[in-house]
């Protein structure tokens, strides 16, 4: 696999599963936060209807019963976690692109091609290890996405 593959192929698609994944995740953990605060901020007011509307106790508990569902799918699939980590990979793999395409740093040298090689399946192997590792400590039935690296 020559530089140009190596960059299109497996580094680039890289940077770009990464970066769809923090996105996918951030937008996961913004929504059910969004959800969980609203639906608690309002049951000040559901609750001075009580006296009102005879069956909004039933509906201050489904608010109360949906904050606990939504803060146990948070817990559950760890969103925050996982687009922070998935936006640390995707930067990472970044910044060894571009310091490659300019030949910066580690690659102002005679064959910068290995050492680029060697960084970014680095990168990947440590992303792999960690979600490996979360794997078998996570308690829970939901995982993070599985990310290509660790695919192979």
């Amino acid at each position: 696999m020559n530089e140009q593959e190596y960059i299109e192929q497996r580094l680039q698609s890289q940077i770009d599963w990464y970066s769809g994944r923090a996105k996918r995740n951030q937008q996961g953990y913004r929504w059910l936060r969004v959800l969980e605060v609203v639906l608690a901020s309002s049951i000040p007011f559901f609750t001075s209807l009580l006296k009102e509307i005879s069956w909004m106790g039933i509906v201050i508990s489904l608010m109360s019963v949906s904050i606990a569902i939504l803060s146990g799918l948070l817990a559950l699939y760890k969103f925050q976690e996982n687009w922070i980590e998935y936006r640390g990979t995707a930067e990472s793999l970044k910044h060894e692109k571009f310091m490659f395409l300019t030949r910066s740093g580690p690659y102002s040298v005679e064959q910068p091609f290995p050492i680029l090689v060697e960084r970014v399946e680095a990168i990947l192997g440590k992303e792999g290890a960690s979600w490996a590792g979360y794997m078998r400590t996570s308690a829970a039935p939901a995982s993070r996405d599985q990310a290509p690296a660790a695919q192979h």
